[in-house]
């Protein structure tokens, strides 16, 4: 199948996604001779445009995971603003260490019900948002060398297609979608951090304004960057952009839930590849 047009579509709010599918959608279009288009929807104006593909396009759909899920948030963009006829796809997740439960697969049915045909699909691994240390400095050396992998095989799979997919591509998960994944204490009580917000040190806040820039949700006001008057995702993008280290988070059940997963998850993760 020829595929004139390969497109990262993507949310990163810290960079680790846009670092995995941009490679993967420059090996793409290298290996496929087409060109390379990108579409970063992480700030709230980007995600009022819609997006159309069709024939002779290839999408390259990335998200992070937010507990086992497509961040709920993303979901009306994803739903509405994504339109596709004629079109292949591939969805891939980024997860901090923990796992990706269903994200792939709703990714894939996103996809799926916009009139995007799923070729490939892949999670691979990013260092958390909570964390510095879970994952830390990942996707690394070691899975950067996968992914070009990953979108060899797949410019392979996709030029030897005479037509488009007659089923979606097979990916881990479960249908139908399991819950978000809620983290427990000790007591196997929920650990609720919807609605923790970042604080900030004002004695080293130099009010640059970066992380009112920088918020995905659009809820830092720039002209005091202490206040954060709306929804935040708990993406860390003012905590770890920070030029002056002046955010951060001392909610106790936040802090509770970070050294959870630092603890419990800090085995080495691996990325999964769907190609069938």
């Amino acid at each position: 199948m020829k595929i004139e047009r390969v497109c990262a579509l993507y949310f990163s709010a810290t960079g680790t996604t846009e670092k995995l599918v941009c490679c993967i959608a420059r090996e793409l279009a290298r290996a496929l001779q087409a060109r390379e288009e990108e579409y970063d929807f992480t700030l709230p104006g980007a995600r009022q445009a819609v997006q159309t593909y069709g024939a002779g396009d290839l999408v390259l759909a990335a998200v992070p995971v937010y507990a086992g899920r497509v961040p709920n948030v993303l979901r009306p963009y994803l739903e509405k603003n994504i339109c596709g006829s004629g079109a292949l796809a591939i969805p891939l997740v980024v997860y901090g260490n923990r796992n990706f439960d269903d994200a792939l697969i709703e990714l894939r049915d996103l996809l799926e019900e916009n009139g995007l045909r799923t070729v490939a699909g892949a999670a691979f691994i990013g260092e958390h948002s909570f964390s510095r240390i879970l994952a830390a400095h990942r996707p690394d050396e070691n899975d950067m060398a996968l992914a070009v992998e990953f979108a060899r095989k797949a410019a392979e799979k996709i030029a030897a297609l005479q037509e488009l997919p007659a089923r979606p591509v097979a990916v881990r998960g479960e249908t139908p979608i399991r819950p978000y994944y809620t983290p427990r204490d000790r007591q196997g009580n929920p650990v609720n951090i919807l609605k923790v917000k970042p604080k900030t040190d004002m004695e080293k806040c130099s009010r640059c304004g970066l992380c009112a820039q920088l918020c995905p949700m659009g809820s830092i006001d720039a002209a005091d960057p202490a206040l954060v008057s709306g929804i935040c995702i708990k993406c860390c993008a003012c905590v770890k952009k920070c030029p002056q280290g002046a955010k951060y988070y001392d909610d106790e059940r936040y802090l509770y839930h970070q050294h959870e997963l630092e603890e419990g998850f800090a085995r080495r993760a691996e990325p999964e590849l769907f190609l069938q």
